[in-house]
């Protein structure tokens, strides 16, 4: 029998059932059947591990059953593999971005006092431009070609250490560690 730790990994962020089920677009029931160790498919599991902030592998002390064992290694696989190409690519944008501003500065020092507003220009008005183009173009692309990966920012969020709930009546937030 495979052992899960959703239940654990729930009450640490002080959620219940209803909110992991919000939080991961699944059922309430499903959510009930996971913490009671019954199977379910990858894709739901993905879904909680995912609002959890874990990994699969993570959502279990032990996996007794090779199939899902093969399964969850598999997906640990693509997603990393998924992982390092949209690094490749967002890296790849970035170094574009730096490289042309590179060329523009050299070339904004021969100019005198126009340089100096093409320089300011490029790195100021050229970094809001690839915020926008990354945000509104690249990174919807990015979500459909590698789903199982994350950007930069869903990552950073993952790894911050304390999680805001949901405010109590008092008026107070209350901080869980993940």
């Amino acid at each position: 029998m495979n052992t899960t730790r959703i239940v654990d990994l729930r009450q640490e962020y002080g959620w219940t059932q209803e909110r992991l089920a919000t939080e991961s677009g699944v059922g309430l029931r499903t959510i009930q059947r996971l913490e009671a160790g019954q199977d379910a498919s990858l894709e739901t599991l993905s879904l909680v591990a995912e609002a959890l902030r874990v990994s699969v592998r993570d959502l279990f002390t032990t996996i007794d059953d090779a199939e899902l064992s093969s399964r969850v290694e598999s997906l640990q696989a693509r997603t990393e593999q998924q992982q390092a190409a949209r690094d490749r690519l967002t890296g790849a944008w970035r170094w574009l971005y730096i490289g042309i501003g590179v060329v523009l500065s050299l070339v904004s020092f021969t100019l005198g006092q126009y340089g100096f507003v093409l320089f300011l220009a490029y790195w100021t008005g050229g970094y809001l431009i690839l915020v926008a183009i990354r945000r509104i173009y690249l990174e919807p692309r990015l979500e459909e070609k590698y789903p199982l990966s994350r950007s930069k920012r869903q990552l950073r969020a993952q790894r911050t250490p304390w999680r805001v709930s949901e405010p109590e009546e008092s008026g107070t937030v209350s901080k869980a560690l993940p």
